[in-house]
């Protein structure tokens, strides 16, 4: 056994390195860091192509690069790739005769972290125009309603069949009394094996079409299975089915372990014989204990490494402080799966009748994977979101006020057995048994009415006893029920869990996700006049505690009209004096055509005061966002509404 212990944690672990090699390359979500032609510049003949360069590498579908006309009609050829076949980058070849006037550029991509990106930018050729682009020209396609009802369930399935396996591991290893009735636990360590092997191939297979927004039928498509392996979430899944192999060969030592070894309580030594025989009996469990001791590292290596598959490749390997996130991620993972995997293996243990001690050693556990999941959350949460308002302003920030509220259910239930709990404790484990009536007490030759009567009752009290046998004592059927609302409303969690890891955190979705018109703490929406000066103060604060974290983002445009504007940043303190910041960036974005952000590049003009130009190739209800950093850690945009035209 403890060869083959061997090798399972030699395969654990070079999948784990693998998946962290492949995570460490990103730093936060792939941004757009050149084009070709530049955006707002004016070039004086047509390109052949309009090349994209990104931070990292991106994933491209046929449509994921369109440029407009300023008539608003598509002039790519359609003809989209890899430049030299380097991730980072993407090019699509332009029509051939292209008139003098500005041109839109629309891309979508998927990065590294497995979440879509996208934006838009333009450009001129021979001089600047005005362009109509229609709102049905920058629509992206959405993906189709059954693939992502399959995709988003097979991720749910996913989360809930490794809380199952793993949760119900670690309480066959820690809680599990050596004696009890294994079948039933082994069906369940099997069915979570069985759920997650198949929704992780079901989850490679519809990543394609669901980046694409094509139809089921294409989730057979080798090129697209090719195409989402050589994404950072292709690479999770592929290392997550090696794991699973070695999963399969740690349940077969596992489920040889079961029903001969587990937490028994010593007897009390008597005579010397007796303490004799106890010497020999902890001699003989010597190697039991240390194969299960085994089995807990080797379970522990994998459930962590499993647990990598889903940290790595979401958004706990971007952004700031990756570091401490990572691990972070997969703390709060392991501490779910403890918690809810070891509900239903509860659940299934008091049906065949499990010891109080077994179930006092869970009530234990259980408290700690909550103390460790609040600890987690509340910085995931910190990381995720950046501020107050992103908890209501965000698609991101309402899911987790939800989480939170079905989390806070499970800790009240939660308290209601424990209370069950104590009274199983000061409670007898088993009721006693009904009395039967002894077969001499039915004499021969009985009144045939009254014999019936007596088989009658006879059976009643054989029903009842078998019901005593399966339900045992009031507080154990109370307890049994307590933990199956628990169990639901765990459910509930998970389906939130996953809605969260495929939603932009609430720092990425802020800015667009301010409706225009609804400004920044109920500000109004700025009307520009063409030809004129329009000026946008824009409170500001990251939450730190140097100088420059607390101010006003001055944001001045002109002409303020459709075309080219000269831009104009000022950051000043509470006491309207420059401050200087790491970083500063500024945006424009049209969310109801789903344009943008269209960043302007900013040209230091002195201690808090840059310069740029920014293109409004359409007039509509624009959103200005300003993003502030103050150090390493403390950021925030600041986002205002700009009516043009």
């Amino acid at each position: 056994m403890w060869k083959r212990l061997g090798a399972l944690l030699t395969v654990v672990v070079t999948a784990l390195l693998l998946l962290i090699g492949g995570a460490g390359t990103a730093s936060a979500h792939a941004t757009l860091v050149s084009t070709d032609p530049a955006g707002n510049a004016v070039v004086p003949t047509a390109p052949a192509a309009v090349t994209l360069t990104f931070s990292e590498g991106v994933s491209l579908s046929t449509d994921s690069v369109r440029v407009l006309g300023p008539d608003g009609t598509p002039v790519d050829s359609g003809e989209l790739g890899h430049v030299d076949g380097k991730a980072a980058t993407a090019r699509v070849a332009l029509r051939s005769g292209l008139g003098n006037g500005t041109y839109t550029v629309a891309w979508r991509a998927v990065s590294e972290d497995s979440h879509p990106i996208g934006g838009a930018f333009t450009f001129s050729i021979g001089a600047p125009s005005a362009t109509t682009v229609s709102a049905a020209a920058l629509q992206n396609p959405q993906a189709d309603g059954v693939v992502a009802f399959a995709y988003g369930t097979g991720r749910t399935i996913a989360y809930a069949a490794f809380a199952l396996l793993a949760g119900a591991a670690a309480f066959v290893l820690l809680c599990w009394p050596a004696g009890a009735a294994v079948r039933s636990v082994q069906r369940l360590l099997m069915t979570g094996w069985v759920a997650l092997l198949v929704s992780t191939v079901a989850v490679l297979l519809l990543r394609g079409p669901y980046e694409r927004g094509t139809g089921i039928g294409q989730a057979l498509d080798l090129s697209l299975v090719r195409s989402t392996l050589d994404e950072r979430i292709g690479t999770a899944l592929s290392v997550r089915l090696l794991l699973l192999a070695a999963a399969g060969v740690f349940l077969s030592l596992l489920v040889g372990q079961l029903g001969q070894t587990g937490p028994e309580a010593p007897q009390a030594p008597g005579t010397e014989d007796d303490e004799l025989r106890q010497l020999e009996r902890r001699a003989a469990e010597r190697p039991l204990r240390d194969a299960r001791l085994g089995l807990g590292v080797a379970g522990l290596v994998l459930a962590v490494a499993l647990a990598a598959t889903w940290a790595g490749a979401d958004h706990a390997s971007v952004g700031e402080q990756v570091w401490l996130a990572l691990p972070a991620a997969m703390v709060h993972l392991l501490a779910m799966a403890l918690w809810l995997g070891g509900l239903a293996t509860l659940l299934l243990a008091l049906r065949g009748g499990v010891g109080l001690r077994a179930v006092e050693l869970f009530s234990r556990l259980a408290f700690g994977a909550v103390g460790v999941l609040v600890l987690t959350g509340v910085y995931q949460a910190w990381r995720g979101l950046g501020s107050w308002g992103a908890l209501v302003d965000t698609e991101y920030g309402r899911l987790l006020l939800l989480k939170t509220g079905a989390v806070v259910a499970m800790v009240g239930v939660a308290w209601f057995s424990r209370g069950w709990v104590g009274r199983l404790r000061s409670a007898p484990d088993r009721a006693e048994p009904v009395a039967s009536v002894a077969p001499e007490a039915v004499v021969a030759g009985t009144d045939p009415v009254r014999a019936a009567q007596l088989a009658r009752q006879q059976a009643a009290r054989a029903e009842a006893t078998v019901r005593q046998e399966r339900d045992g004592t009031p507080a154990r059927a109370g307890l049994r029920r307590s933990v199956l609302v628990e169990a639901a409303v765990a459910v509930a969690v998970l389906v939130i869990t996953t809605m969260l890891t495929n939603t932009p955190p609430g720092k990425v979705a802020e800015a667009v996700a301010a409706a225009p018109g609804s400004g920044t703490a109920g500000a109004p929406a700025a009307s520009a006049v063409p030809g004129r000066t329009v000026e946008l103060k824009l409170p500001y604060d990251t939450g730190g505690r140097t100088p420059n974290a607390k101010g006003t983002a001055v944001v001045s445009l002109n002409p303020a009209g459709v075309g080219p504007n000269s831009v104009r940043l000022a950051l000043n303190d509470t006491a309207g004096q420059p401050v200087e910041v790491p970083e500063v960036q500024l945006a424009l974005t049209l969310p109801d055509r789903d344009l943008g952000p269209l960043p302007v590049t900013l040209k230091s003009e002195g201690p808090g005061r840059w310069s740029g130009t920014g293109q409004l190739p359409v007039a509509g209800n624009w959103v200005v966002s300003v993003t502030v950093r103050s150090s390493d850690i403390d950021q925030v945009t600041a986002v205002q509404p700009l009516k043009i035209g």
